[in-house]
This record gives structure tokens, C-alpha cells and sequence, in this order.
């Protein structure tokens, strides 16, 4: 397929996925709305947070469907809805665990509660803890909904059920990943690079690539063999990503990806570069400036020279070709479809990609 025919693809099934996100918000806000217009207020933040994104799990379970010979595109789009709605309610939530009040440059749902409230002359301390508490909820909704567009998606046990299955499974692990990386935080030791990984694959890579892409080929009635399989390629494509975007975290270019390069090294954030630094001679120094929240930019600089000097860019990068390399592998199979095939190939490219 030409790279402008995938792109009109892409945005046709993107706007059928924002088509199904759009209903269900009109309809949340008017059955709100009796209940005041606080409430209706916090469902129009609520969608606010799922606009701008890149719809990266709705393109999952939409490229399996199709790919495997799936027709009604209306039905995968609320299934693709329902992931991107999953997404929606953990980047919520994360955000009340990591204390973050702004993201991608505005006001979150926990920022434009807090400022609300300062302006009200309400203290800082308690504008804080109303904005996360309105979070809290706001991604309660988002979670709960998220199986409910599962229901109206108009498909028939038992196909509805093992969606349901599939969509549990995704916020299992992900509630598992997010408590190991809650755990990194506090522990004054270094995780291994394997324990990282773990952490990743729960956290993001089950509910982002896994299981869209299960979710995708059971509606699309694909045997059991093709399930397992773009399960398997999704944790390798997921962990390849995760690990690229932990690299731009430090090294990308911000007008690019839309995040600072140096909030993650304020942070010490635990990352598979991080541990493997943590080996390396040049830890002496880099455990001085990994973590400390007032990291000046020139800091930040010498940061980065020494994680490029000391081989974990090039560790990390590698770790992530691996992994690509091994989902493109997956793909060989016998029983995956040529069609599909070239659906996902692009996917394992792009994570390629951005490594060189």
C-alpha cells in the first residue's frame, strides 16, 4: 500500500473512531447536565483529554480487524474507542499519582480544577488536592465507560464477552505496571534493565499494542493461532516504543514530541539507559545529576554527553532494534496474512525509525 493511501486509511478510521467518542460525550454532558453544570463541566474536561492524540490503540484493533478481512468498521471503531477511552482514564490517573498538573503545554483535568480554585482565593494546598480529586473521578468515569462502549458496540456473545476479557486483561497488567514503577520511585536501589522492562510491557505495551491488536483479530473471528501471535508482536513492538520514547525523553527534539528533555532527568526517572548508566563508571557522576530536581540546563547537557559516552544511548537504542526486529519476525508466520502484514509492518518501521 502507497504511503498516501495508508494516510487516508489512517484518517478515515480516525475519524470513525472520533465520530463514536463525539456521540458519547454529547451524550454524557446532556445526561449531566440535570445534575449541574459542575458535573457537566468535568465531562467537558474529560473530553478535552482524549482530543489531540495520536488514536495509536484505536489504529491497533482497527489494522487487525481490516487486516484480517473485517467489515464492519462502525463495530471496531467503538471497540477502537473503547481503548482509546482505557488510555484516556490510566494518562488521567497517572497523572494524580505523578502530581503533574499540565500536559501537552495546557491545564489537566487536576491543573484546571487547582487553578480554578486559586482564583477563587481558595490556598494552594487545598486548590491541589480539589484538582486531583476531580481527576480522580473524572478518570473513574472514563474507566467505567470505556467497557460500556465494549457493550454498545453492537457485537454478539461470545464475541463480546472475550472482548471484554481482553480489555479486563489490559487494565490488569496496567494497574500492575503502574504499581512497579510507583515502587521505582521510592526504592533508593537501581532496578535491573529486565525488572524495567517488565515494568514497561505492563504498563504500556499490554493495553497500548497487545491487546488492541488481540482485541482487533477476535472481532474479525481470526483463529486462535493469529491472536497469539499479534499478541506476541504487540509486547515486542511495545517495549521497542516504550524504550525509544524513554530515549526522546533525554535526547528528542521537543518540538517534535511535544515533552521537555529535561523533566525525566529532574525526575531520575528509572529507565532502561538509567539502569544500564547505573553500571558504567560514569554513574560516579551521573548519580549526582540524575534526580536532582533543580538540574540547570548546562547540568542537563553533561548529562546527556555522559549517557551517550558511557554506551546506554546505544545500549537503549540497540535493546529497541531488537525488539522491533523480533516483532517484523513474528510476522513471518505462516498463518498472518499478507494483508495484515502490510498493515503492521509500518508500525515495527516507525519505531525503527526513530532510532536512527
Amino acid at each position: 500500500m502507497k504511503r498516501n493511501d495508508q494516510s487516508s486509511l489512517a484518517e478515515a478510521r480516525a475519524a470513525l473512531v472520533d465520530a463514536v467518542l463525539q456521540r458519547f460525550f454529547s451524550l454524557s454532558k446532556k445526561r449531566a447536565a440535570p445534575l449541574g453544570a459542575h458535573y457537566e463541566h468535568l465531562w467537558g474536561l474529560l473530553e478535552r483529554n482524549t482530543q489531540g492524540g495520536k488514536r495509536f490503540r484505536p489504529r491497533m484493533v482497527m489494522a487487525a480487524y481490516e487486516g484480517l478481512g473485517g467489515e464492519d468498521r462502525d463495530a471496531a471503531a467503538y471497540v477502537g474507542a473503547a481503548f482509546e477511552l482505557l488510555h484516556t482514564a490510566l494518562i488521567v490517573h497517572d497523572d494524580v499519582i505523578d502530581r503533574d498538573f499540565v500536559r501537552r503545554g495546557i491545564p489537566n483535568i487536576s491543573g484546571a480544577y487547582r487553578d480554578h480554585a486559586v482564583d477563587r482565593g481558595v490556598s494552594v494546598e487545598i486548590a491541589e488536592h480539589r484538582g486531583v480529586s476531580a481527576a480522580v473521578i473524572a478518570g473513574d468515569l472514563a474507566l467505567f465507560n470505556a467497557y460500556r462502549l465494549i457493550d454498545k458496540s453492537g457485537v454478539g456473545s461470545p464475541v463480546r464477552e472475550r472482548l471484554l476479557d481482553v480489555l479486563d486483561e489490559a487494565m490488569f497488567t496496567s494497574a500492575a505496571g503502574e504499581l512497579i514503577d510507583v515502587d521505582f520511585s521510592i526504592d533508593p536501589d537501581m532496578p535491573l534493565v529486565d525488572d524495567i522492562l517488565t515494568m514497561e510491557r505492563l504498563k504500556t505495551a499490554v493495553y497500548s499494542f497487545e491487546s488492541p491488536l488481540q482485541a482487533g483479530a477476535i472481532l474479525a473471528g481470526a483463529p486462535e493461532s493469529t491472536v497469539a501471535t499479534l499478541g506476541e508482536f504487540g509486547r515486542d513492538i511495545g517495549i521497542a516504543y516504550q524504550i525509544v520514547d524513554d530515549v526522546l525523553g533525554v535526547f528528542g527534539e521537543e518540538e517534535a514530541t511535544g515533552k521537555t528533555t529535561i523533566g525525566d532527568l529532574r525526575e531520575g526517572k528509572r529507565t532502561v539507559m538509567i539502569a544500564f548508566a547505573c553500571s558504567t563508571p560514569a554513574w560516579a557522576r551521573l548519580c549526582e545529576l540524575i534526580g536532582k530536581a533543580d538540574l540547570s540546563l548546562d547540568e542537563a547537557s553533561e548529562a546527556r554527553l555522559l549517557l551517550i559516552e558511557c554506551g546506554a544511548r546505544a545500549f537503549a537504542e540497540d535493546l529497541a532494534r531488537g525488539y522491533a526486529n523480533r516483532a517484523l519476525a513474528r510476522l513471518a508466520e505462516p498463518h498472518i496474512p499478507s494483508a495484515l502484514r502490510d498493515e503492521l509492518h509500518p508500525v515495527a518501521e516507525t519505531v525503527l525509525k526513530r532510532v536512527r
